[in-house]
């Protein structure tokens, strides 16, 4: 063994110096996920003395409950996001990595990032939310898409307004109406709040933008597998939100279940419908979670925590929001923001408690302070333990709630001013077709729906444009791509 000299003492076998510092380290908590619940548990340590690292694919806090306000060009997308540098700048102990986490290493306590780097912890939260599921059909992930992220949101704004724009430039009078039909599939409040809001903006806020067509005339079809739109709320509400779509002229079709989807539509229950765009909102999974632990997990994936939301055999690991499934009265803990910030600040108190030697907090329990879903302007319903309300005062108390959970006093302000000004005017601030679309695109390029009457384009020499496939049962189903593409095709995924 090497050693070294010490004036001041005898002989330090080298090596030691490190062990020692190794040990003189405050312990390091990783937070994996910059939503509610990340942000909560990161929150939550402050003041700690431990050393905070939250990481994230993005360097943004995203809000989003409304993220299909972004969609359907009524916020921008900076009015419901905030870096989170910006947030955690002025607690001390908490650091913020960029970087994707691919997996973790429990046996040596360390969390995997895409570029190699290997972050050790003490304690783990794993706060990485959902994901859309097409269950078993990801191949209509480019064709309908869900509503997640910023990306998403923008995407899917891109693709109602051009659905306009194509139907403005086509000679087809049946082209037109299918270009201005829109298929939400899901009726829960995303699916729900993106139909109200897709049929505000064509009767209201584009009705007087075009010439050739009248937005006014867009069909919007609301698809749901079940008996009532809004499932998660009582019968009596659903009742209503359902009545009030339709007053809106949405479309609702209940016991409908999606079968086939492709660039020219959707088949439900065995009947097509024509559609230019068509949106995902029926179900979610989870993050690989339960894989990167080896731990149990629900059908849909979610890691089934412990009642003190540690993960199974890993009492360093908390899961907790959306990525967790934990079975509390008799239910499943709902996947909203509120139950991610309760985890987030439960896993935080058992960590500082352990750390001050205070003792362990009871079970986490879950306070379900209730739901709310807006369907449009002056119409939303809220159910508030045994007190349920509908209506104008709802939609008052949605919109109230929803700027008040907002980060930032900017957001709030600016949130507060487009939404008055929209009220007011009926307008949508927000119209910009901007970003690219690759899976739309390469269709046009094909002659799917391209701009000249939307039919395809006349093959040339070795080429020949796209067909779809028929059905046993006569119905359009799938799109068959060209042998050859076009010079101007491009591929991708949104």
């Amino acid at each position: 063994m090497t050693t070294r000299a010490d004036p001041a003492g005898p002989e330090v076998p080298r090596g030691t110096e490190e062990v020692t510092s190794r040990h003189l380290q405050r312990p390091k908590v990783v937070i994996v996920g910059a939503g509610f619940g990340g942000v909560a548990a990161a929150r939550g340590l402050a003041g700690t003395p431990v050393d905070v690292t939250l990481i994230d694919r993005r360097n943004f806090h995203l809000f989003q409950p409304l993220l299909y306000q972004v969609a359907t060009a009524g916020l921008n997308p900076s009015d419901v996001a905030w870096p989170v540098r910006s947030i955690l700048r002025r607690q001390a102990n908490a650091r913020v990595l960029l970087g994707e986490v691919v997996g973790v290493a429990v046996a040596s306590r360390e969390v995997l990032i895409d570029d190699g780097r290997r972050l050790p912890y003490d304690w783990l939260v794993i706060a990485t939310g959902t994901t859309h599921t097409y269950f078993g059909n990801d191949q209509w992930a480019p064709i309908a898409p869900g509503l997640k992220r910023i990306d998403d949101a923008t995407l899917i704004r891109r693709r109602i307004l051009m659905a306009f724009e194509r139907a403005e430039n086509a000679d087809d009078e049946t082209e037109r109406q299918r270009l201005m039909t829109f298929v939400i599939v899901g009726a829960g409040p995303t699916g729900v709040e993106l139909a109200g809001a897709i049929a505000e903006l064509a009767r209201k806020a584009l009705a007087a933008d075009f010439r050739a067509i009248d937005p006014r005339k867009a069909r919007i079809v609301l698809i749901e597998g079940t008996d009532r739109v809004l499932g998660t709320f009582p019968p009596e509400l659903s009742r209503f939100a359902k009545a009030a779509l339709e007053r809106m002229d949405v479309e609702v079709q209940l016991g409908k279940r999606v079968t086939a989807c492709d660039a020219g539509g959707v088949i439900a229950s065995g009947e097509r419908l024509p559609a230019g765009t068509i949106l995902w909102a029926a179900g979610v999974a989870a993050s690989p979670a339960a894989k990167w632990l080896g731990a149990p997990a629900d059908r849909a994936g979610r890691v089934q925590v412990r009642p003190d939301l540690t993960a199974p055999r890993h009492p360093d690991v908390f899961v907790i929001g959306d990525t967790a499934a934990l079975i509390q009265d008799g239910k499943p803990l709902p996947g909203i923001a509120p139950a991610a910030k309760q985890g987030g600040v439960y896993a935080a108190k058992v960590i500082r408690a352990a750390l001050l030697g205070h003792p362990k907090p009871p079970p986490f329990r879950y306070r379900h302070y209730g739901n709310l879903a807006t369907i449009g302007r002056n119409s939303a319903v809220i159910e508030f333990g045994r007190l349920r309300m509908k209506g104008r005062l709802a939609w008052l108390i949605w919109s109230m709630t929803h700027i008040y959970f907002l980060i930032g006093a900017r957001n709030r302000l600016l949130v507060t001013l487009q939404w008055l000004l929209d009220y007011i005017t009926f307008s949508r601030g927000a119209r910009l077709i901007a970003g690219s679309d690759p899976a739309s695109e390469q269709r046009s390029a094909w002659g799917g729906d391209g701009f000249a009457g939307c039919r395809p384009a006349a093959s040339g020499a070795g080429e020949r444009p796209w067909r779809p496939i028929q059905s046993g049962a006569g119905a359009q189903s799938e799109i068959e791509p060209p042998t050859k593409r076009s010079n101007d095709a491009r591929s991708g995924k949104p």
